[in-house]
């Protein structure tokens, strides 16, 4: 599904895809993606726009893309009206109704939100990055030994490695409050299987068309 009306074919495939990402994931996770447009900035409450009333308006508009996302998947999964998802001052990740895990994420043109109530399901992660190589100064910053040699020197599959840590981070931090740094998540890309010097395992799901988009499952 599309959220912004655009009809685009980017936004229309990303939906197609992350539906079917979601599904392989868990049949009770949702998943879904907006364009971020002009206005987006005022979805947010006073209470969402609080800890970034002095953040530049993009960074708003983005935010306000995200929690449009992800409150239009919370009233899917039959969450309570009038939801607001306000940052944690700890991590700045948003706060979700009890019952309900979830995720967002946003690059410069799209946000998208991970949604889930199924109590099997502890923590959900979720990032976006455009599908462009990393820098190649950053590799060594973001892979570990044994994942350069998975990479094969293939920078795009390293920016999805990236994005895939990102995603562990988010679906972590609400369980333990710890800080990952990048070399603190070993990823085997062959199982898809994360692991944190935390000692959780999660699964990971992810694409790298037409966006780069990995989605982090802790189960319990």
């Amino acid at each position: 599904m599309t959220h912004d009306g655009s009809g685009g074919a980017i936004l229309s495939k990303l939906s197609e895809r992350l539906d079917i990402l979601a599904s392989a994931a868990h049949p009770q996770l949702r998943a879904a993606c907006r364009k971020i447009a002009v206005g987006d900035e005022f979805a947010l409450t006073p209470a969402e726009l609080r800890p970034m009333d002095r953040a530049i308006a993009s960074v708003r508009r983005a935010s306000g893309a995200a929690r449009i996302v992800a409150k239009a998947l919370l009233a899917e999964l039959g969450g309570p009206p009038a939801v607001e998802l306000p940052r944690s001052s700890a991590s700045r990740a948003p706060q979700w109704p009890s019952g309900f895990v979830g995720s967002l994420a946003h690059d410069d043109e799209f946000a998208v939100a991970a949604v889930t109530r199924a109590p099997s399901i502890r923590g959900v992660g979720i990032d976006v990055e455009p599908p462009l190589p990393l820098p190649g100064d950053l590799l060594d910053v973001i892979a570990t030994a044994n994942e350069r040699e998975q990479l094969k020197g293939d920078l795009i599959s390293a920016r999805l490695l990236f994005c895939m840590k990102e995603a562990v981070y988010k679906a972590t931090y609400p369980i333990d409050g710890m800080f990952l740094e990048h070399h603190d998540v070993e990823i085997d890309l062959t199982s898809s299987v994360a692991l944190t010097n935390s000692g959780h395992s999660l699964r990971i799901y992810a694409m790298a068309r037409p966006r780069l988009i990995a989605l982090a499952l802790l189960t319990s």
